[in-house]
């Protein structure tokens, strides 16, 4: 807990005042600080502005509005910077690395934020891991701490239609079934991501942006917003006052990342339908905020949380039609029943007093909770035999023809065996897809198998084919995909012993995936398996297989 002292000294100071502070005021003097500046609130701006990312291009212009507003509110902000990768340029080969920066970043955010003992902190990111890096840094350092969310990418409109970044998956699977032909294929490519911001659906980065609104460490709007809007810059300056005074306050980041607010978010997750991502990174989150996220949570409240809005891959709707509906906070209000309403925000009020203020404008879009699209959230944890501790799928995703399925295995040891056979066609309707060694340890990284899972939509075997995978899925993927698969094939789970033709049983309704072999002829397997060597041998990724843990832990480090 890093407090102000009884007598009001804050955090920064503590390092530059007296005589034994004239060497850090000496090095801040030569980035600008004048002998005013070290009585102020030292405030970071933590920003992972790129060129790299579409959600992460325009923070650079958004970080000077935010320290335009610390600065009217009597603070001196600093501005640094983080990684930020862009999970779709990654597909492929490049995603073995995207989970583990993650952590990164949450080493790198926490550490700058120790090293020069700031008094706060302002938080920008867009993306999916960055997000939840972020926060688990907000959860470890525990100061005064808001969140500037950098808000959604325009769809397009082509022919009538709303389309955005992950449809340009599906449309590979589509070319490569001959339903469109080049010529349209490489305009649609060239087409769809109208502006900067995050892809305008309810993937990861968006799943995790709408949770740090509904934690309240975001102002109303932020998660939602247009990247575009010239509202941002409001919101970025009202972000940059606000955090000085929550400095003066002493509201830390902790407040608002309690068992409760944490299960508002989770929630408010479920019922739009998230990415089954956030069932690694909250339970991370949690772990570092001293609280704890388990998969019987998560199913607990999945059961208990009806599905009000579905987006874009699994519905026409996107990220902008959510904003015109009302946005997060207008969706926690028509949740409100089960949420905890007695809990801070950074913008002074209860959750209580801010939904308040909130009002469902579109209810094509958001459902009241009388009439839900489903009586459950977007997420079903499963288990059975071949998966003892776990696996998870984005059920509201998933064509009701598909909720149950039994079909022969056809195996594969990496994405890339599983992309081949997609090339050539030699998928049949009725196969279970397994892919294996692609868990944070196998992987290593525990790659997201999104973009073979879009081909297979695109391809028109999204209703009768299933996947199942050690390795995890984005937000942006619908069909039956089970991910998170655990024990995971590099530590010996059943996945492992899986071999082509076995018949495989799924039964979302019911929490079930089951695989149709005796336990004699699994223990047999089991004592002729032995673990193939590990695909990556050197490097950073190399330290990562060795120190990474369970993705039915979050996958953090170990």
């Amino acid at each position: 807990m890093h407090e102000r002292s009884a007598a009001g000294t804050l955090r920064s100071q503590k390092v530059t005042e007296g005589p034994r502070g004239a060497y850090a005021r000496s090095l801040y003097r030569a980035v600008g600080a004048m002998d005013g500046d070290f009585c102020k609130p030292l405030i970071a701006v933590a920003n992972s502005w790129n060129e790299v990312t579409p959600g992460h291009y325009h923070l650079r212009d958004m970080a000077q509005h935010i320290k335009n507003g610390i600065w009217a509110a009597g603070g001196y902000p600093m501005e640094f910077n983080t990684i930020a990768p862009c999970d779709g340029a990654a597909q492929g080969r490049g995603m073995h690395y995207i989970l583990p920066i993650r952590d990164i970043v949450a080493a790198s955010v926490e550490l700058m934020l120790e090293a020069h003992s700031f008094d706060g902190v302002v938080m920008m990111a867009s993306c999916d891991k960055i997000i939840p890096g972020m926060l688990m840094a907000a959860a470890r350092c525990d100061l005064p701490t808001i969140f500037f969310t950098g808000g959604t990418m325009l769809p397009r409109t082509m022919g009538g239609t709303s389309s955005v970044a992950c449809d340009v998956k599906e449309s590979i699977g589509k070319f490569q079934a001959g339903e469109i032909d080049e010529h349209a294929f490489r305009r649609f490519e060239s087409r769809v991501c109208a502006s900067v911001g995050a892809c305008s659906m309810m993937g990861t980065a968006n799943t995790m942006a709408t949770a740090v609104e509904a934690l309240g460490l975001s102002f109303p709007g932020c998660a939602t917003m247009p990247a575009v809007d010239s509202a941002r810059v409001h919101l970025a300056r009202q972000t940059g006052r606000r955090i000085v005074e929550l400095v003066k306050q002493g509201l830390q980041a902790r407040a608002m990342l309690t068992t409760a607010s944490l299960e508002n978010a989770v929630r408010t997750c479920l019922a739009v339908g998230g990415s089954t991502n956030m069932l690694l990174h909250f339970p991370a989150i949690a772990h570092d905020a001293g609280e704890s996220l388990t998969l019987g949570d998560f199913e607990r409240l999945s059961k208990d949380t009806p599905l009000l809005a579905r987006f874009k891959p699994a519905s026409p709707f996107n990220m902008i039609d959510f904003h015109e509906a009302g946005g997060v906070y207008a969706l926690m209000d028509e949740l409100s029943a089960k949420l905890h309403l007695d809990v801070p925000t950074v913008t002074g009020h209860s959750l209580r007093e801010v939904l308040a203020e909130a009002e469902v404008q579109r209810r094509e879009v958001i459902h009241p909770m009388d009439a839900p699209l489903a009586s459950e959230g977007g997420i079903a944890v499963l288990y059975g035999n071949l998966a003892p501790e776990g696996a998870i799928v984005k059920q509201s995703a998933v064509h009701p023809e598909m909720l149950v399925h039994q079909g022969p295995a056809r195996v594969f040891n990496s994405e890339e065996e599983l992309q081949e056979r997609l090339m050539t066609g030699n998928v049949k309707p009725g196969d279970v897809l397994v892919i294996r060694y692609e868990g944070p340890k196998g992987g290593p990284g525990m790659r997201e198998l999104s973009l073979p899972a879009a081909i297979l939509v695109g391809m028109g075997l999204g209703n009768s084919v299933a996947m199942i995978t050690d390795g995890r899925y984005s937000g942006a993927t619908r069909g039956p995909c089970i991910g998170h698969v655990s024990p995971e094939a590099a530590d010996g789970g059943p996945i492992a012993l899986i071999e082509d033709g076995d018949r495989i049983e799924i039964d979302i309704p019911q929490r079930q995936l089951h695989l149709c072999v005796s336990e004699i002829e699994m223990e047999h397997r089991r004592s002729c398996w032995q673990a193939p060597p590990p695909k990556i041998q050197a490097g950073f990724l190399a330290i990562y297989r060795r120190i990474v843990g369970s993705a039915v832990t979050g996958a953090r480090w170990d």
